[in-house]
């Protein structure tokens, strides 16, 4: 029996090594705002997709919008990509705005599921004066012409901002064959689009409502890549889930807004604690480590230096109002520059990427709290008198224990002394501690026991 069982297993792993491997697609997961995280992990998955050639990328997308650099490098990296890339907007009630509508226009094969939108495409860093970021109610203005003030409002800058974002996002619709004009829309007029409306107006190709049903429409379409064309065969796929490695998920959660505004105020006060209590040097260590990194965040976001200003000026007004109090002149306008630099510490108006007003709240009073209260408390035991040591004893008061003559004993804090006096003291006379020499005290009779 057991050489029987042990043909069978040759068969089979001879089977299993001689048969052909079952072909994967790769999926890859874009959820919430497009940052320099989400942009390094995208261009780094489709860069190695080029290596081991999957059958095709699907990118799972729910996004607000994001960062329009770290937008353009993804599109960049997929329009470069000679393997076909499949962008899935999903799941029901996701959307494509803003960046994602860019993203969604420059992929082989443009997806929705049911119950979800696209548009909004307008930038916001590049938003002519008049025009609502995406989220917002557009107001519905006209001039004499009938023109919509968008197009030929705001400043030069502005126009050229708008111009080339219209160009950049039709060009992405001339080349995958798309509908051009809502192209222009939705950068200009911020103009949105629900899936069923999508497919009737050519901005997308396919409405699924799982990923199952995708493959299933995906079989059989041909897609045209860089140099050819290519007949998707997506029947008995394997998804191969890509997850962002450690040093790219380190780089999505520090370039988070809201994670950078607290590693910078949190190695401020580390430093603040370190100088003004010193001590085993961890308040210092976490407060260079988490300032470094805070200057790293910074480096990725578009930070203002106004805000930055402000914040500083805060803190510092703060810190003055805790060291020598102004009836809260300084605590006052420190507290008015500490909000307004938190608001205006990132260059956008894109809410994904600004602090969020809780946690500016929050840190508000917690900085006032911290600098007024525990940074007073700690300049006012540096400052007060010590309570140990030989200074410690002048001021004391004890008795005589001998007659001092000038020299004899006394009894100070429970413990003998030996003590002297330029007057001759009786003893136990009351006396008080002038000086310490030597462990040799010089006393004084009390006024009661001069007068």
């Amino acid at each position: 029996m057991s050489w029987r069982t042990g043909w069978w297993g040759l068969w089979l792993l001879l089977f299993s090594a001689l048969a052909p491997a079952q072909e994967r697609y790769w999926q890859l997961d874009i959820r919430g705002a497009i940052g320099p995280g989400i942009s390094d992990y995208l261009v780094t998955e489709l860069n190695r997709a080029q290596i081991e050639r999957p059958a095709l990328v699907l990118l799972t997308m729910d996004t607000p919008g994001g960062l329009y650099s770290a937008t353009r490098d993804i599109i960049t990296a997929m329009l470069e990509s000679s393997v076909p890339v499949v962008v899935y907007v999903s799941p029901g009630g996701a959307r494509a705005a803003s960046a994602g509508t860019y993203i969604l226009y420059a992929s082989h094969v443009a997806a929705m599921a049911p119950g979800t939108h696209l548009g909004a495409a307008t930038p916001v860093q590049m938003m002519p004066t008049g025009t609502p970021p995406p989220g917002e109610p557009a107001k519905d203005k006209q001039n004499d012409d009938g023109e919509s003030p968008a197009s030929p409002g705001g400043s030069a800058m502005e126009r050229k901002s708008l111009n080339d974002a219209i160009a950049y996002l039709r060009s992405l619709a001339q080349l995958r064959g798309r509908n051009v004009e809502w192209a222009e829309q939705a950068v200009r007029d911020a103009a949105t689009l629900t899936a069923t409306e999508a497919l009737e107006q050519n901005v997308i190709e396919l409405v699924a409502s799982d990923i199952p049903d995708l493959l299933q429409q995906l079989d059989g379409r041909e897609v045209s890549l860089k140099n050819d064309t290519l007949t998707l065969a997506t029947a008995g796929l394997i998804a191969e889930l890509r997850q962002p490695d450690w040093r790219q998920q380190f780089i999505i959660t520090i370039s988070n807004p809201n994670i950078a505004y607290l590693l910078m105020l949190v190695g401020v006060y580390g430093l603040l604690l370190e100088f003004y209590s010193p001590g085993f040097g961890v308040s210092g260590v976490i407060g260079a480590i988490c300032l470094l990194l805070a200057m790293l965040s910074l480096q990725m976001l578009p930070f203002n230096m106004v805000g930055l200003g402000l914040l500083a000026l805060g803190l510092a007004l703060m810190v003055a109002e805790g060291l020598t109090p102004s009836f809260g002149i300084f605590g006052g306008g420190g507290l008015v520059a500490f909000v307004l630099g938190s608001v205006l510490l990132f260059d956008t108006p894109d809410q994904a990427f600004r602090v969020a007003w809780p946690f500016i709240a929050a840190f508000t009073v917690f900085s006032l709290t911290l600098i007024l209260v525990v940074v007073r408390m700690i300049v006012k035991q540096r400052r007060a008198a010590p309570v140990s040591g030989a200074d410690a004893m002048v001021g004391e008061q004890g008795v005589t224990l001998t007659t001092l003559n000038p020299n004899g004993t006394v009894m100070i804090q429970g413990e003998r002394w030996q003590a002297q006096s330029h007057t001759t003291i009786a003893a136990n006379s009351p006396v008080i501690v002038v000086a310490v020499r030597d462990l040799v005290l010089d006393v004084e009779p009390t006024k009661e026991t001069g007068e």
